[in-house]
């Protein structure tokens, strides 16, 4: 099979495409400003690559290279998106909105199969059970990202290709190892807590993190490709189903001498306003932005996804991020005992 991975340069985006090229698929990646598409070991994928802008119309191609590049795949696999929270609405609409309506169009073009990849918080701040079947919020979001994922599924949901959707959770390090190629979003945040320097985080008793190994939904992603016959029209979460209660993510935090673990405050007893002038202005760029997450307690049901792969993922409780956890030590990101 001929594939297109959008956002191929990212880190997921990255470790589809060597998942891809395990399974016998002739993969080309779409890259914007890094031209370089590694699997997550950091190891350089040798693959077709095209440079084009999800944001521009016929990814700011002229029509002869749009139908050109449609014509000449089968699968359209849309991972491109901007994953940061703290983003002006425009900016969202021009990647995670507009990207999808130009990507779909593309699909279109060439009778393509579309995969997207979305997010599982498209429920926004719901708890308990979360199914793939229930209706997408229109409002209720605790972000842009969240609600311009959600509007990017509508595109999908109303268009005439093949479709499925994936819907990953909160992507972390390698499930054996621990291992990831880089240290965004939710790692800035986690180092601010560990290091110190963010030492309260408003958080409910019961709230609850649902971390997925960046592998298992890697292989999610290729496994659903594979099987587009039985999954299309269906959406997939791509989730550890286990979630970490807060309270234990706060107890492997504590556990290593050199970290502190962050105080955990009842969010109606929380006043940023109170923290010191560093703190403070660390909570408000970043680890403020994350801070939802721990005052949420979804259960993201996998029962569709297992019933199309036969499989779940494996445990991820405290050893797994234990596991996390060491290697950003070995590897430098957070500092030795």
């Amino acid at each position: 099979m001929r594939v297109l991975v959008t956002g191929a340069a990212g880190l997921l985006g990255g470790e589809v495409c060597k998942g891809l090229l395990g399974a016998g698929h002739a993969v080309t990646g779409l890259v914007h400003r890094n031209p370089t598409v590694c699997g997550n070991d950091g190891q350089a994928l040798e693959i077709d690559t095209l440079a084009g802008d999800v944001s521009a119309p016929r990814f700011g191609w002229d029509a002869d290279r749009f139908a050109e590049v449609a014509a000449a795949h089968d699968l359209l696999i849309h991972c491109a998106a901007t994953v940061r929270f703290d983003l002006a609405e425009e900016a969202y609409r021009a990647v995670n909105v507009d990207g999808v309506a130009h990507a779909l169009a593309l699909a279109d073009a060439g009778g393509m199969d579309f995969l997207h990849i979305s997010t599982a918080y498209v429920c926004g701040v719901r708890n308990g059970t979360i199914d793939v079947h229930d209706p997408l919020p229109e409002t209720g979001f605790a972000n842009g990202y969240e609600a311009s994922k959600a509007a990017g599924e509508r595109w999908v949901r109303a268009s005439t290709v093949r479709w499925a959707i994936a819907r990953p959770s909160i992507v972390v390090g390698d499930y054996e190892t621990g291992a990831i190629r880089q240290f965004d979003t939710t790692y800035a945040a986690f180092k601010l807590i560990a290091e110190g320097r963010v030492r309260q985080m408003p958080a409910r008793e019961d709230g609850t993190l649902d971390f997925v190994p960046i592998d298992h939904v890697a292989e999610g992603i290729v496994t659903i490709a594979n099987r587009m016959e039985d999954a299309a029209g269906g959406t997939y979460h791509l989730v550890s189903g286990q979630p970490l209660p807060v309270t234990a993510f706060a107890r492997a935090i504590g556990s290593y001498p050199q970290f502190h673990a962050p105080h955990l405050v009842k969010p109606e007893d929380f006043d940023p306003a109170s923290l010191q002038a560093l703190e403070r202005r660390l909570y408000k760029r970043v680890a403020g932005l994350y801070a939802s997450y721990f005052q949420r307690d979804p259960h993201f049901s996998d029962a569709e996804f297992r019933k199309l792969s036969g499989r779940g993922c494996p445990p991820t409780g405290p050893a797994y991020i234990t596991r996390l956890i060491d290697h950003c030590i070995d590897v430098g990101f957070l500092p030795a005992a």
